[in-house]
């Protein structure tokens, strides 16, 4: 074992207690802004990236606004957030190299606890893998096929499972008595 986060001193604790704690509010509003952009289905996802988008026009230098009677079934219709190549691009280019800033960042602190090897390195390749899948999915639903989506959404899981997962085995070994290991 590199470092034995069960042992490790107190400003190394809340060091990775404060990390694990802001990767969860970025992961919880991660979550909310695919809800409202692409949702938690397949058939959302491929609508929103099987679609073949036009690229996003810019606003006109003038406006007119026109008032113009809607039904209250018209308002419960969800809006299709279409993305775009250009904006997939972009997307891949931010979030890609992100996630693996994180799933090394989380990876660290696996290479913390007490693990088998085994599951330490299943542990890590999910962290790492997870978001490969769900670009892959993004990626293939918009040129391939929509049943990709899936692939998307088994990436989102994916993620969140294995941050869910390093931060409860990290909180449980760092914080709480565990047998036969001293604080």
């Amino acid at each position: 074992m590199l470092y034995d986060l069960r042992r490790a001193d107190l400003p190394i604790k809340w060091l990775v207690t404060c990390l694990l704690a802001t990767l969860g509010i970025s992961y919880v509003f991660g979550a909310l802004m695919v809800s409202l952009y692409a949702g938690f289905t397949p058939e959302r996802v491929a609508a929103t990236y099987g679609g073949r988008a036009m690229p996003m026009p810019m606003p006109p230098e003038t406006t007119m606004v026109m008032e113009h009677p809607m039904s209250m079934t018209e308002f419960a219709k969800p809006e299709v957030h279409e993305v775009d190549t250009n904006l997939l691009i972009q997307d891949t280019h931010v979030h890609v190299p992100m996630y693996g800033v994180i799933a090394a960042a989380l990876s660290l602190v696996v290479a913390g606890l007490s693990l088998s090897q085994g599951w330490a390195l299943a542990l890590i390749t999910l962290l790492f893998s997870a978001p490969w899948l769900d670009f892959a999915g993004m990626w293939l639903t918009k040129f391939v096929s929509g049943r990709f989506a899936a692939f998307t959404l088994i990436g989102g899981w994916a993620m969140g499972l294995g941050y869910v997962a390093v931060a409860a085995l990290a909180i449980q070994q760092m914080w709480f008595r565990t047998r036969g290991v001293d604080r």
